[in-house]
């Protein structure tokens, strides 16, 4: 009976071909295994590389679009400021015409003549102001409207 048990338990452990593949696989296997690791590892490595490359470029997109919306309440400012001094402008020469007029009206009373110039309205003419206007350039998506 013990020659039985014997050829039944021998197969690849008595045959030094066969452990000679086993040896092979295992090695194999174990090269396979930390292939693996070292691939999972590098992946692991890519995807945190990413992740703070992403993190980046939000908070420089949020340092941009603060940058853009503080330069937005600035040009809305001046643009105000703007538009008061056109209307306070144009009070000032209606009060000038006005002025110029009751003047007009009074000289042939008056013994002496006043030269009254004409002073030229540079709104109606922008092309003919001394300094040059500098375009501002914008993008569709700047305003939140």
């Amino acid at each position: 009976m013990s020659t039985v048990k014997q050829n039944v338990s021998s197969g690849s452990e008595g045959d030094p071909q066969y452990a000679q593949i086993d040896e092979r696989k295992k090695r194999r296997m174990i090269s396979n295994r930390e292939s693996a690791r070292r691939s999972r590892m590098r992946k692991q490595q890519h995807l945190d590389d990413l992740v703070n490359q992403v993190n980046k470029l939000q908070k420089e997109n949020d340092e941009i679009l603060q940058r853009v919306n503080s330069n937005t309440q600035v040009y809305l400012q001046v643009a105000s400021e703007n538009n008061v001094l056109r209307a306070q402008y144009l009070e000032l020469k209606d009060r000038l015409d006005s002025l110029n007029s009751v003047i007009r009206e009074c000289q042939p009373f008056c013994m002496e003549t006043l030269d009254i110039p004409e002073i030229p309205d540079p709104l109606l003419k922008p092309w003919s102001l001394p300094c040059q206007s500098v375009p501002i350039t914008a993008a569709a998506d700047m305003f939140p409207f």
